[in-house]
């Protein structure tokens, strides 16, 4: 089984905080999101994964370390595959097509989601998806009687289904998907300007693959800030049983009501953190309050108010009251 994780995007609805960290490596209940994502993905395979290759932009040779290290962590080879231009989810995916052999997971790196389900992998293809209100914003699946999926449908501004697909697939042969994602490239079949997987899902079903949809109990986006806080909170809800205090923390006349995530070196003087903080590495706290909020490394705290946030590295907030997005290197008095 391999898992390929498209991640290339700009992430440009979360700047400030992708100006200096891409996006699947923003952390979640103290770890980064890509990780969570292939942690969950593995857990369901009734199989080895033998192979998880990431498909990057410029992201630099230490966040390219840190991807393969993932993987080994996880007893699987981690392999890098380049994506130069935003061409669209297809082009993506054909990137790693070195790995698209046998059976394949493809995840994209912006979501996380709750489920409570294996892997069927008998099933020519698994669509997983989840209900939601509004599916204009996203591709869309139809299903028949026999809960096979008939179609799908990219975007749909007039109703046609409120199965929104969340960006996780199966799919029994990896080499066929290749041969599909091919197609479109090489005959320049885009839509709305770009190589669409979903184009590629289309042709496949004529030709006769059955693709059936998995559904998820919660699907966590991390698309903006606020969404990210959210699914901060919804992981530190999940993990609350396992979170472990590091001894390194220094606790001086505080209060913390979990569920919270503190790293390594942290200090909190004369405050209140909690419920639903994440807290980096070597950050200090004084004299504030801090709730449902994101504060990532070698940050301090000082004199503020802070809920519902996403505070960045390297951050310095002196007396503020209010909710805040700030990215790396910051500093508010």
């Amino acid at each position: 089984m391999k898992i390929i994780v498209p991640m290339a995007g700009r992430g440009s609805r979360l700047r400030p905080h992708t100006l200096t960290i891409p996006k699947p490596l923003l952390p979640v209940g103290g770890k980064p999101i890509v990780q969570r994502l292939v942690e969950d993905i593995t857990k369901t395979c009734d199989e080895k994964v033998d192979e998880i290759a990431f498909i990057i932009g410029d992201f630099g040779k230490e966040v390219e370390d840190n991807l393969v290290a993932v993987a080994n962590n996880l007893g699987a080879k981690g392999s890098i595959y380049y994506q130069e231009e935003a061409l669209g989810t297809a082009h993506a995916i054909l990137c790693a097509k070195e790995s698209l052999k046998g059976k394949v997971v493809v995840a994209f790196a912006d979501t996380l989601f709750k489920a409570n389900f294996q892997l069927n992998s008998d099933a020519d293809g698994i669509i997983w998806v989840n209900q939601i209100d509004d599916p204009r914003s996203f591709g869309v699946v139809k299903l028949n009687e026999n809960n096979i999926i008939t179609d799908f449908v990219e975007k749909p501004q007039h109703f046609v289904s409120d199965l929104a697909i969340i960006g996780i697939y199966f799919f029994k042969d990896g080499e066929n998907l290749k041969t599909e994602l091919q197609y479109l490239i090489d005959n320049n079949i885009k839509e709305k300007g770009e190589f669409q997987l979903t184009n590629a899902l289309e042709n496949m079903k004529r030709k006769g693959v059955k693709f059936v949809p998995g559904k998820v109990e919660e699907w966590l986006d991390c698309g903006n800030y606020k969404a990210t806080v959210y699914t901060n909170q919804r992981i530190l809800e999940f993990d609350k049983d396992s979170i472990k205090t590091e001894p390194t923390l220094s606790n001086s006349n505080s209060s913390i009501i979990q569920p919270c995530y503190i790293g390594k070196n942290v200090s909190i003087t004369n405050s209140v953190i909690g419920p639903h903080v994440s807290i980096g590495d070597n950050v200090q706290i004084k004299q504030s309050i801090i709730t449902n909020t994101i504060i990532q490394s070698n940050s301090t705290i000082e004199n503020s108010n802070i809920k519902n946030s996403m505070i960045g590295n390297h951050t310095k907030i002196y007396q503020q009251q209010q909710e805040l997005s700030v990215g790396d290197y910051s500093e508010l008095y």
